[in-house]
């Protein structure tokens, strides 16, 4: 047996769990829902099996479910046994707790009720991704899955097109093709990686430019869990008296505020610092 029963501490302790193969759980995680008074999960099936692969013993305990369609009834009855004194582990059907799962609103009130709220960390798809993917790591943003209507997904993906960090985001494998083909519109054709089925038998990472790898997806039959990353824009440069010049036409017709507004709108600059700049134009006229 790879788990020992330990003396938990009241409260919420969230357990990250594989994203595939079972074996990447942490001995800790082990312990923890081998120790824990009730057992939370948002697939109950998914965490039975987990325990049973590993030999942790229900020994009495029954695994209630938390998902995205549970009542506030459970969060609250969640957090009032761990309010009591009893320590309550959830786990998310794969992978950290609270990224992209339920799990955020059971954290949220166990906070706002005074209950201690601790991590067992785990495997993440997010890291794993960034990890095998070959974008740049210094800076990235994950942004979860966009949504599902193509407009909407559009008007997603607009929002993102200034940030300067690699995007990572979860998608269903029916739509990984639409979203590929509406990123190389809206970003440009940037460098780009769909990771699926991370740590499983049937790992891929196919890297390529959006364009690319909506072609390569646009037809295909994808099974499984996919994360897609998008390298980051290319910053144009941006000279002094160009930002000058734009801020003394829009004070022709702007007040300061609103023709600092607008600059900085267009050139993806810091509202601030061209606030101070349109007041030492202003003032030397």
């Amino acid at each position: 047996m790879n788990h020992v029963k330990v003396a938990l501490a009241p409260g919420l302790w969230f357990v990250g769990v594989p994203i595939g193969t079972a074996r990447d759980i942490t001995l800790r995680a082990l312990d923890v829902l081998a120790s824990a008074d009730v057992l939370v999960a948002e697939d109950t099936r998914s965490l039975r099996k987990l325990m049973d692969i590993h030999g942790v013993p229900l020994d009495g305990r029954r695994i209630e479910a938390l998902h995205e369609h549970s009542k506030g009834a459970v969060v609250d009855r969640l957090v009032a046994r761990a309010a009591g004194g009893e320590s309550v582990a959830y786990a998310s059907e794969a992978g950290m707790p609270l990224i992209a799962d339920p799990g955020f609103e059971l954290a949220r009130a166990a906070r706002a009720a005074g209950v201690a709220v601790t991590c067992a960390p785990g495997p993440s798809a997010v890291l794993t991704a960034l990890v095998v993917g070959g974008l740049p790591t210094d800076a990235f943003h994950f942004a979860g899955f966009l949504p599902a209507t193509r407009s909407a997904r559009v008007s997603a993906l607009s929002a993102l097109a200034g940030v300067q960090a690699t995007l990572v985001m979860y998608e269903s494998p029916k739509r990984v093709g639409a979203l590929l083909a509406d990123a190389a519109r809206v970003l440009g054709d940037r460098p780009a990686t769909v990771c699926r089925e991370l740590t499983k038998k049937f790992e891929e990472t196919r890297h390529g430019t959006l364009s690319e790898l909506a072609d390569a997806y646009a037809d295909a039959n994808v099974k499984g869990e996919v994360v897609v990353l998008i390298g980051r824009g290319k910053v144009a440069a941006v000279r002094e008296k160009d930002i000058e010049s734009a801020l003394e036409s829009a004070l022709e017709t702007m007040s300061v505020k609103d023709a600092a507004a607008f600059v900085s709108e267009t050139f993806g600059l810091p509202r601030r610092q061209i606030y101070q700049q349109a007041l030492d134009v202003s003032r030397r006229d």
